[in-house]
């Protein structure tokens, strides 16, 4: 039995000192490959701030947006689609991104019934800050009606505008 006792003694040693051997500074080369190291973490550091991106797993999961981010909507543009398009009756509106549904309506004088979405994507008061989508029952509208709802909605918002700025 003391033999056994004196092996598991020797072969706890054995595994300590193993252990031990293990562990230290993971950079114990040399300086180059110290200072090596330190330049590869200060690129990916740039990397980082630059692209807002980093080569973790765990950046899959963490939330990349910033909490202050806000997304701008032009209020000429906005009121100017609703006041345009209030012979559709309104589905679904989310100021915050610009967007706003309706449901189908008849335009007064008209026969055809149409469906809108519109995004209102930037702050500007501009031709490329508006998207309309029409939709008829039996498809898309002509670009040629989507083209005049877009002119009606930017003249309105213009003249929204100029009322502003007589105030």
């Amino acid at each position: 039995m003391s033999m056994q006792r004196a092996f598991n003694a020797v072969l706890a040693m054995v595994a300590v000192t193993g252990l031990a051997a293990c562990g230290g500074n993971m950079f114990s080369g040399s300086s180059s490959e110290r200072s090596q190291a330190t330049a590869q973490e200060e690129l990916a550091r740039e990397r980082e701030r630059a692209t807002g991106s980093r080569d973790s797993i765990w950046d899959l999961f963490g939330s990349r947006q910033q909490p202050e981010t806000t997304l701008v909507v032009n209020r000429y543009l906005w009121t100017a689609a609703l006041d345009v398009l209030d012979f559709l009756p309104v589905e679904n509106v989310d100021p915050f991104s610009g967007v706003f549904t309706t449901g189908f309506g008849t335009p007064p004088g008209g026969g055809r019934p149409y469906r809108a979405t519109v995004h209102v994507s930037d702050g500007a008061l501009d031709a490329r800050s508006l998207n309309v989508a029409l939709v008829t029952r039996t498809g898309t509208a002509s670009s040629e009606t989507v083209r005049a709802v877009e002119n009606a909605i930017l003249t309105r918002a213009r003249q929204l505008r100029i009322q502003d700025r007589r105030l």
